[in-house]
C-alpha cells in the first residue's frame, strides 16, 4: 500500500511532454521544446496562497527599503544637500561609487554568513545597521563623514539580495515559472521604488526648513527609521526556509513541500563545499552571467545616482525632475513584466534576455540622438536594466544546483553588480551634460556584449542537455541519489539528470 507521502509526489510530479510513457522531460537537440501546463492539487494552491500571503510582503517590503534608500541621495541634491555638506556635482559620483565599494567588500563575509546563519536573523540585523547609518547621515556635515556613512550602509545593505534570492530559490518551485515570477515581482518593486520614490521625494522637498532641518535631512530621518522597524520585524517574523513554521503547515501540506524541495533542488547544508566553488570557477556559463551583471549595471550606476541630475540637465526644475522619475519607474515595470511573460511564454529565458539588452541599448541611443530637451526622456524611460536582471537572477535560479555553488554563483553576481555600480557613475563627466556621449557610448557598447553573452549562455545549456539527453536515450543516465528519504546536495554537473532551461 502506497504511503500518503509517495501519493503526494505522484500527485505534485512535474512532467514534460514525452514519446515515452516512463519519461519525465521531452528534449529535442537540447532544448525543452514543448511543456505541458503543471497543474496544481487544490492542496498545493493553499499552500502556495499561504506562502504568498507570508513570504512576498517581506520580499516587496525588504526590495523596496532598499533601493529607496539607496537612491535616497539621488533626489537630496534637490533639497540643500550641497548647500549643508559642502559638496559638489562632482563629489556625487564618489559618494555613489563609495556605496558599492562597500557592497562589494562584504561579499566575502557575506557567503560565509549565508550558510552559517539562518536568513530571517542575518537579514534583520543587517536591515538594522543600515537603517542607524541612515538615520545618522542626516547628521553629515561634510564629505569625508558622507563617505564614511555611505561605505557603511553599502557595507550592510550588501546582505539583501543575496538573502532574497536565496528565499526565492528555497521556498518556491524552480518549474512553471514560480522562481522568475517573484524576481520579476522583486525587480517591480525596484521600479515601484523608483516610481513612488518621485513622489517620496516630492513630499520631504515639502518639508524643506520645517523645524529648521533641510528637505534631505528629513528624507534621511524618516527612511532610516522606518528601515530599523522592518529590519525587527524580519528579523523576529521572516520565514526563511520551505518548512517553517510561520507557514503553518498540515501533515499534506509537509508532503507537498518535500515534492517543493525536490523541485527546486535546493538542498541546506552549513558546510561549505569547496568542490562546489571550483565546478563554478570551470564553467563557461559562470563568467557570462558575471560579465552580464558587471556590464549591465555599469548603467544602473549612472541611472540610480543621476537620473535626477540628467532630468535636470534637459532644462526641467527641481521638482519637475523628481517627480519625472514617475514614468522611469513606471516604464521599468512594464519592461519587467513583458520580460517575465515572454520567459513563461516561451521558456527561452536567455533569448529573452538579449532581447531585453537590445530594448535598453536602444534608450541609451536616443538620449544620444534625440534633440536636446524633453524629447531625450524617452530614452531615460527605456534606459533601465530591471529586464535584463530578471532574467539573469532566474537563469541562475534555474541552471544552478548545488547549496554552495548556487551561494558562490549568487555571491559572483552581486560582486559583478558592484563593480558595475562603482564605475558607472564615474563614467558620467560633468562638462559632457546633457549627452554625456563618454558615458553613453560605454553603456551601449556593454549591453550589445551582454546580448552576445547571453546567446552564448543559451548555447551551453542546449549543448549540455543534448548530451544528457544523449545518455538518457542509452539508459546511461544514473538514478537519483537519496540519503534515506532526503535528497542529496548535488550540483548541476553531479546530477546529470538536472535538466537546464535554456
Amino acid at each position: 500500500m502506497e504511503s500518503q507521502t509517495e501519493k503526494r509526489q505522484q500527485e505534485n510530479v512535474f512532467t514534460l511532454e514525452t514519446n515515452d510513457e516512463d519519461q519525465n522531460i521531452n528534449i529535442n537537440d537540447g532544448e525543452i521544446k514543448k511543456e505541458s501546463k503543471f497543474i496544481y492539487t487544490p492542496e498545493e494552491k493553499r499552500l502556495l496562497r499561504k506562502i504568498n500571503l507570508t513570504t512576498i510582503p517581506f520580499i516587496c517590503a525588504i526590495t523596496f527599503l532598499q533601493y529607496l534608500d539607496k537612491i535616497s541621495l539621488n533626489y537630496s541634491v534637490t533639497m540643500g544637500f550641497y548647500e549643508d555638506t559642502n559638496t559638489t556635482p562632482g563629489d556625487l559620483s564618489w559618494l555613489g561609487a563609495i556605496f558599492y565599494l562597500g557592497y562589494l567588500l562584504f561579499q566575502i563575509p557575506n557567503q560565509y554568513f549565508l550558510q552559517r546563519f539562518s536568513i530571517s536573523k542575518y537579514l534583520g540585523t543587517c536591515l538594522t545597521l543600515w537603517g542607524i547609518v541612515l538615520t545618522c547621515t542626516s547628521l553629515a556635515k561634510n564629505f569625508h563623514q558622507l563617505l564614511i556613512l555611505r561605505f557603511l550602509q553599502g557595507f550592510f545593505e550588501a546582505a539583501a539580495y543575496p538573502c532574497l534570492q536565496l528565499l526565492i530559490s528555497t521556498v518556491y518551485r524552480r518549474s512553471n515559472g514560480e522562481q522568475v515570477t517573484l524576481f520579476g515581482i522583486m525587480l517591480c518593486t525596484n521600479d515601484f521604488g523608483t516610481a513612488i520614490g518621485g513622489l517620496i521625494g516630492f513630499g520631504f522637498l515639502s518639508l524643506n526648513g520645517v523645524h529648521g532641518l533641510s528637505g534631505w535631512k528629513w528624507c534621511m530621518t524618516i527612511l532610516g527609521s522606518i528601515t530599523v522597524i522592518v529590519g525587527i520585524i524580519t528579523f523576529l517574523i521572516l520565514p526563511d526556509r520551505a518548512k517553517s513554521r510561520w507557514y503553518r503547515l498540515t501533515t499534506v501540506e509537509m508532503d507537498i513541500v518535500e515534492d517543493r524541495i525536490r523541485d527546486n533542488t535546493v538542498v541546506k547544508s552549513k558546510i561549505i563545499k569547496w568542490n562546489h566553488i571550483f565546478e563554478a570557477l570551470r564553467e563557461a556559463r559562470f563568467y557570462c552571467y558575471i560579465l552580464i551583471s558587471f556590464l549591465t549595471h555599469l548603467l544602473n550606476g549612472c541611472v540610480t545616482i543621476f537620473s535626477t541630475t540628467i532630468i535636470k540637465s534637459m532644462g526641467f526644475s527641481n521638482m519637475e525632475s523628481i517627480l519625472l522619475n514617475i514614468p522611469t519607474g513606471v516604464t521599468a515595470i512594464i519592461l519587467v513584466t513583458i520580460s517575465v511573460y515572454l520567459s513563461r511564454r516561451f521558456n527561452a529565458n536567455n533569448y529573452v534576455g538579449a532581447f531585453m539588452c537590445c530594448i535598453t541599448f536602444i534608450g541609451v541611443l536616443l538620449l544620444i540622438l534625440l534633440p536636446e530637451g524633453g524629447y531625450m526622456l524617452i530614452g531615460i524611460f527605456l534606459a533601465t536594466i530591471d529586464g535584463v536582471s530578471t532574467i539573469v537572477l532566474s537563469s541562475i535560479s534555474n541552471n544552478v544546483s548545488g547549496y554552495t555553488k548556487k551561494v558562490f554563483y549568487n555571491g559572483s553576481y552581486l560582486v559583478a553588480y558592484c563593480l558595475g555600480n562603482f564605475t558607472g557613475p564615474l563614467l558620467i563627466i560633468p562638462h559632457e551634460a546633457p549627452r554625456y556621449l563618454t558615458g553613453m557610448s560605454t553603456y551601449m557598447a556593454s549591453m550589445l556584449i551582454s546580448a552576445i553573452l547571453f546567446l552564448y549562455a543559451r548555447w551551453s545549456c542546449v549543448r549540455d542537455n543534448r548530451y544528457r539527453q544523449q545518455l538518457k536515450n542509452e539508459n546511461a543516465l544514473p538514478s537519483f541519489t537519496i540519503d534515506g528519504n532526503q535528497p542529496i546536495d548535488l550540483t548541476d554537473k553531479e546530477d546529470l539528470q538536472f535538466i537546464y532551461r535554456p
